[in-house]
């Protein structure tokens, strides 16, 4: 028994050995908005460093004279495989100086991005050590000494965009998520499609505004609460549901007749609910910036809002022009259009239900 445990312990030791060897592959960049440039350091371990530079041992960058030897060659890797994009221009960062860090086994370089001025958003871009699949870069944000954003790079993300904490900061927020938000509705085909079905059946200016806003109130609440992680329900729940809407209004409209109370801000409403979650799928999908989170939400919902009120004039102006010519034509177009509407969503239903690899 003795020497089984004896066993036990060797191979327990032999397999603990080189595992300590070769520690998680991390590099570190800390950044530091200053007024006219970017300053920062980066941390890169030596097994990496040593790999990109065909060193036979990463122990030899300890070594200063190796390290001084290959000065060059690790400043052209940092240039080539990380940049800053602000204002539409690339720069490349400036390496002043290299440091050992022998109790982490990692070389610390500093850096610095001339940018022109304080810019109002930029764009890190970082690609290490390719080479290796697992690797991941954790990046710090700093503004006046305090730490505003952290992210990670790594083989399926090597983009970062920041928003700095000021007014020109927060403009380039709300710029880019109304942009965002118009642009989401206007190529989301089943969001327009349950829209245009509530759409059908006409009526006063004041009931279309009810529906519209019944709809937004609902949406802008559920795409809130999934943004901040209070409610994540999952997305082979959420687009099929989205489809069961659209069939819902379609044939809700074939059913209704003239005396038929007009429920349909409610549908927008209990519906709206569900299209919310589909919008936040999308808005976690885009890095929002968590210092300026309110401000995201609240222009990407704006930037919905402007989409929608763009599909209510269009659409609506449509089916009253056509009323006006013809009341058998507008019969018509709401029978046509509510068979389309409801078709559609059965399509989207099933495609989304048993053949969800190709959502």
């Amino acid at each position: 028994m003795r020497a089984r445990h004896a066993f036990l312990i060797l191979v327990l030791l032999a397999v603990a050995a080189p595992a300590s060897a070769h520690p998680a592959p991390f590099s570190y960049l800390d950044l530091h908005l200053r007024p006219g440039r970017v300053d920062g350091a980066l941390v890169a371990h030596a097994i990496d460093l040593a790999h990109e530079l065909g060193l036979p041992s990463p122990d030899q960058l300890r070594d200063p004279r190796v390290v001084d030897a290959n000065q060059d060659r690790m400043f052209a890797l940092v240039r080539q495989r990380l940049s800053l994009i602000a204002g539409g221009t690339t720069f490349e960062p400036l390496v002043d100086r290299v440091d050992i860090l022998a109790d982490r086994q990692a070389l610390q370089f500093t850096l610095r991005f001339a940018v022109e001025r304080p810019p109002d958003s930029f764009v890190v871009r970082a690609a290490l050590f390719p080479y290796d699949a697992n690797h991941q870069t954790f990046v710090n944000v700093y503004e006046g000494g305090a730490l505003r954003h952290q992210g990670i790079f790594n083989a399926t993300r090597s983009s970062l965009e920041y928003f700095p904490g000021t007014a020109q900061g927060t403009l380039a927020v709300v710029r880019k998520f109304v942009i965002e938000g118009a642009r989401h509705i206007a190529i989301g085909p089943d969001h327009i499609l349950f829209l245009v079905g509530l759409l059908l059946l006409g009526g006063s200016l004041m009931q279309l505004v009810r529906i519209v806003t019944a709809f937004t109130v609902a949406h802008s609440l559920t795409l809130t609460l999934a943004v901040l992680n209070v409610l994540d329900p999952s997305a082979r729940l959420v687009e099929p549901a989205v489809a069961l809407s659209i069939i819902y209004i379609g044939a809700d409209n074939l059913l209704v007749t003239r005396q038929s109370r007009d429920v349909r801000a409610w549908i927008a409403l209990t519906f709206g609910l569900i299209h919310g979650f589909g919008f936040a799928s999308v808005l976690r999908e885009m890095d929002l910036p968590r210092q300026a989170l309110g401000w995201s939400l609240f222009s990407f919902n704006a930037g919905v809002e402007i989409g929608q009120v763009a599909i209510v004039l269009v659409v609506a102006s449509a089916l009253a022009a056509a009323r006006r010519a013809s009341e058998t034509l507008g019969q018509r177009l709401v029978y046509v259009g509510s068979a389309g509407v409801l078709a559609a969503g059965a399509y989207w239903f099933v495609q989304r239900v048993f053949f969800a690899g190709g959502v």
